[in-house]
Parts: structure tokens; C-alpha cells; sequence
């Protein structure tokens, strides 16, 4: 029998699931906060939902197989094309915007990294059906609200944004044909980490000119808004291209939340669906990858799912912001605490034990007990064990006095308090 979980994959121990419990507690409260609804759809999709949306080279990536019922289908590698197809089930009914968020487990077969595993849990949060920028701005806003919810400040963390319009507007003016733009965004999307040599040769091989190359590497290094600004109103037909990230980025400054973003034209994102602002968070120390990104993806609802619907969404997975709370030695109170362990004296106290715990149950007081009488000393050992905050004493003068010894296992301190005060909010 194999002695640990597969390559990639996680057990989770009760200190883990505290920890997971507690990030999917968070993110819960904030999308609830924004008005947003959960939903949920299978972790097993067929494969053509995913090959339709990034080809065939991605089967390579997927844990994919026939089923029994001689059908090609795959475990969720990502949740927008679940997306797709749910709202295009109930696309009229549903009203616009449609503000829906889920905490999928996906699955990719890739090469294990600090950061990266085979699995993990992911909060999407997406909005459809809503053009404007102040919807960007809402869903970056949000990104920000969660890591403030873990105690994070501009000093640890920043969300960077872009816009794939301005950067098509400024590639294009500094030479580059349509075909070569890929090429083109996937070096400005390396540039903070492949020197800028091996990157000029990709360019080079693609049939970039060396005027249009040296333009790429100045598209990359364009920092702040005035910068951006300037830089789009020099070229041919650059007026009004970066209105919508001037716009977004006024609303995140009408929030108070300017501290946290930077407007960085190095931010691309991978995926070639994404039509118009995009954005990661990056932990300022930069040990990490992305703990999260998105952006707008106008057009791709259309192509997965019948439904021409403007689109913006983003993914923050557990495993990178597990790394950075670790980092920082976030702390959180683990849910579950006991608020008390139930002590029989005696053989005779147990039935009376028993009849108090489940009293207290009711009452929504978590309580334990021992499953087997032991002597007073082991029965607290294992209370303290446990990280009960109380010891409830049940002994032969106290079930005379119908009362019980109540002892704060950190303090020392004890106290005899009638039973009726027990059942009646002392646990409060």
C-alpha cells in the first residue's frame, strides 16, 4: 500500500483543512459581500469543452480518458468553460449582470513547482453581461478586499493591470504585423523573467524587425498611468484606447484603494481570449507567482457557449496564497474549539455526562467526552489534548446540587455553576 498521496496531490490533516476552511471562509464572505451567487457544475467534463476552447495540445495537460460509456471526458482543468455552458443553458432567463462566483477543485498534469501542484482549489469570481470599465474595476476591487481579509497591506501586496487594447494599439504602431502580436505578448509577458536576448531571438525567429523588437521591450517597460497615457496618444488612432483603463483605475482611486495597483504594461496574460484589461497580485517581495489574475474576455462565451455576452473573471487558487500566509505567518483561530470537556468522576457520573452533553449539543455548545471512564487526571489530559477551553466537572455532590465544576483549563481557575446557567448562555 502506498505510503503518501500521488505526485501533485494533497492530504489534508485537520491543521490543513483548518487553513483550507478558513481561505474558502474568506473568499465566501467577500463575494457575498459583493452580491455575488455561488455555483458549482462537475469535476468531470467531456473533452471536447476543453479542446473547443484551447486546442488539442492541451489533452497533453489533462487527466483524460474513455469512460464506460465509450465517451472522451476529462477532470476540470479550469472552471470558464463550465461557465460557458451553464449560462448559455439559462442565458435569457438570467438577469444581467449575471455576478456568479465557485470554489472548484481542477486538475493539470504539470510539472510540480513551488506553487503549483496537480490539484487544487480555485475561487473564480466572473461577471457577464456588463461592458463598462466600473465592472473591472469591481471585480479588481474585490481581488484587493480578499487579501485585505487576510490582513495584507499595499506593502506585501500589489495588483498590477494592463489592457490587451492599448498594448495591441502600441505593437501595432511600433511595426509588428497582426501575426507576429502573439509572439509579441508572450515576450512582454516573460520579460521580468527570460533575459531580454533569448527573448529578441523568439521575436527574431517570428520575422519581427529590429525596429519593431526594440518597440516591444519599450511597450514592456511602461509604468503608470500619465506614462501609458502619453505613450497611446502619440500613435495613430490611439485616442481613446486607454479610456477604459483610465476608467477603472479612477474607480479604484474613488474606493481608496489606489495604494494596492499599479498600472504595468509588462501584465499580458497568457491566454489569447482575453480582449481587454488584465491584471495579477503579486506579493511585493516577489518569491511567489501571481496569487491571482484575470481580466476581461468579451467574445469567449460566444465560442464555448453560443451566447454573445460581454465577460470578465478572475482565479486566485488556495496553493499560492496558502505560500504567501505561511510567508507572513498569518495566523487565524482554527474553527472547531471545543468549548468544553465533559469530566465523570465516576462510573455513576457518566450516564449523567452523557445527558449534558447532548443538552449542550442542542444548544450548539461544542462538548467531548471520554469514550471510556478513566480517572480524573487522564479525562482532563485528554481535555487539554483536545484544546477544550473548559473542563466540565460532573461528580457525586454535584449531581446532589444539580451543578457542575467548571474549570478554565488556561487560566486554572474553577467555579461551581448550577446546571440551568450551563444550559442557559453561559457558553456565550
Amino acid at each position: 500500500m502506498q505510503g503518501q498521496a500521488l505526485p501533485g496531490f494533497r492530504d489534508f490533516f485537520p491543521e490543513e483543512l483548518a487553513l483550507r476552511n478558513h481561505i474558502f471562509a474568506t473568499w465566501r464572505e467577500v463575494a457575498r459581500r459583493y452580491g455575488f451567487q455561488e455555483y458549482d457544475g462537475p469535476p468531470l467534463e467531456p473533452l471536447e469543452l476543453y479542446t473547443q476552447k484551447s486546442g488539442d495540445e492541451i489533452v497533453q495537460q489533462l487527466y483524460s480518458f474513455r469512460d464506460r460509456g465509450d465517451r472522451e471526458v476529462a477532470l476540470r482543468p479550469e472552471m470558464t468553460p463550465t461557465l460557458a455552458r451553464m449560462v448559455g443553458a439559462r442565458a435569457q432567463a438570467l438577469k444581467k449582470p449575471i455576478r456568479w462566483f465557485s470554489i472548484p477543485q481542477l486538475f493539470r498534469y504539470e510539472r510540480q513547482q513551488r506553487g503549483r501542484l496537480r490539484e487544487h482549489f480555485q475561487l473564480n469570481m466572473d461577471i457577464i453581461g456588463e461592458a463598462s470599465p466600473l465592472a473591472d474595476a469591481e471585480l479588481i476591487a474585490a481581488v484587493i478586499d480578499i487579501v485585505r481579509a487576510f490582513g495584507f497591506g499595499p506593502g506585501e501586496v500589489q495588483l498590477r493591470m494592463s489592457d490587451r487594447r492599448v498594448l495591441h494599439a502600441l505593437l501595432v504602431a511600433h511595426g509588428l504585423t497582426e501575426a507576429q502580436l502573439p509572439a509579441a505578448y508572450a515576450a512582454i509577458d516573460k520579460s521580468e523573467r527570460v533575459p531580454r536576448e533569448a527573448l529578441a531571438e523568439q521575436l527574431e525567429k517570428a520575422g519581427c524587425a529590429a525596429r519593431a523588437i526594440d518597440g516591444v521591450f519599450a511597450v514592456a517597460a511602461l509604468r503608470g498611468l500619465p506614462d501609458v497615457l502619453r505613450a497611446v496618444g502619440a500613435v495613430p488612432g490611439g485616442r481613446g484606447v486607454a479610456d477604459a483603463l483610465s476608467e477603472a483605475h479612477a474607480a479604484l482611486v474613488a474606493m481608496g484603494l489606489a495604494a494596492f495597483v499599479q498600472i504595468d504594461l509588462s501584465i499580458v496574460r497568457g491566454l489569447a481570449y482575453y480582449t481587454g484589461i488584465v491584471f495579477e497580485l503579486f506579493d511585493t517581495a516577489k518569491t511567489l507567482r501571481a496569487v491571482c489574475g484575470g481580466g476581461r474576455y468579451d467574445g469567449l462565451l460566444k465560442a464555448l457557449g453560443g451566447v454573445d455576452l460581454p465577460a470578465l473573471g478572475f482565479g486566485m487558487g488556495d496553493v499560492v496564497l496558502g505560500e504567501l500566509l505561511r510567508e507572513h505567518k498569518r495566523s487565524f483561530e482554527a474553527p472547531g474549539q471545543l468549548d468544553a470537556f465533559l469530566v465523570a468522576v465516576s462510573g455513576d457520573d457518566v450516564a449523567p455526562v452523557l445527558k449534558l452533553a447532548h443538552e449542550l449539543r442542542d444548544r450548539g455548545v461544542a462538548v467531548e467526552y471520554g469514550l471510556r471512564h478513566a480517572v480524573i487526571r487522564k479525562q482532563l489530559e485528554l481535555a487539554v489534548a483536545r484544546g477544550a477551553a473548559r473542563a466540565v466537572i460532573v461528580g457525586p455532590e454535584e449531581r446532589q446540587a444539580q451543578a457542575a465544576v467548571v474549570r478554565d483549563l488556561k487560566a486554572g481557575t474553577e467555579e461551581k455553576v448550577p446546571l440551568t446557567r450551563l444550559l442557559s448562555g453561559f457558553f456565550r
